[in-house]
């Protein structure tokens, strides 16, 4: 696979121009080239093949050749919904969902997180340099950060909901539309939080013996619900 670009613009058959921080990406940082070539996508579920044609610091003209939608997408919605754990490890939960094909992921606000993002946009960086390195071309939704009680008793169509939670169900996965998932903070979810979530349909789900942290709890959610049943 050729080097993949993140370019936040419609992109089509024929040249494209590029101008500012994308521009400067490419011709400064990645010193491509004339005659360079690369993969472009923008989230649309495509992949452009183009071959660089000018290169400078004020702008970059590519030719568009190739159009290509390989199938890398699950197929339904999962959304992992999660307090954000601290530093680098709330980097490394939004990374990892973007690899294993998650298709929503929400910051919540419970009664015992402790950090409360408000930079969602940097999440969504996360997100595109994931996808550049996993080839994924549609990117996973970062929302804005949610309280426990309005995400839990949010309306929406029918999904399997499943809740991260010691002493639940042993966790069995059956195909669904969508399946959204959560997971509570360090200590967990306070009772009342629980007793919220099973009044609004979800089921709680134990995810083995010992205590996870968030991000490897959320992942492990994101893992059994996107492979393949048999």
């Amino acid at each position: 696979m050729s080097e993949r670009y993140y370019i936040d613009q419609p992109l089509a058959l024929g040249l494209v121009g590029l101008a500012g921080p994308e521009a400067h990406h490419l011709a400064v940082v990645c010193r491509v080239r004339p005659g360079h070539r690369v993969t472009l996508f923008n989230g649309d579920g495509r992949q452009y093949l183009a071959t660089v044609t000018e290169a400078g610091k004020r702008g970059v003209r590519l030719e568009v050749q190739g159009v290509e939608e390989p199938r890398r997408e699950l197929g339904f919605r999962l959304e992992v919904a999660a307090p954000l754990p601290k530093g680098d490890r709330g980097q490394f939960l939004v990374e990892k969902l973007t690899e294993l094909g998650a298709t929503d992921f929400v910051p919540l606000r419970t009664a015992r997180s402790v950090v409360h993002p408000r930079d969602v946009d940097k999440l969504r960086r996360h997100v595109i340099e994931a996808s550049k390195q996993c080839g994924r071309n549609v990117l996973m939704r970062v929302a804005a950060l949610c309280d426990w009680e309005d995400h839990a008793t949010r309306a929406e169509p029918p999904a399997l909901r499943l809740l991260a939670q010691p002493g639940g169900e042993v966790l069995a996965v059956s195909r669904a539309e969508a399946i959204r998932c959560a997971v509570g903070p360090e200590g967990g979810f306070s009772d009342e939080e629980c007793a919220l979530a099973r009044a609004a349909g979800w089921q709680g789900v134990s995810l083995g013996p010992r205590i996870l942290r968030v991000e490897t709890a959320a992942l492990v959610l994101a893992v059994a619900c996107s492979l393949p049943l048999r």
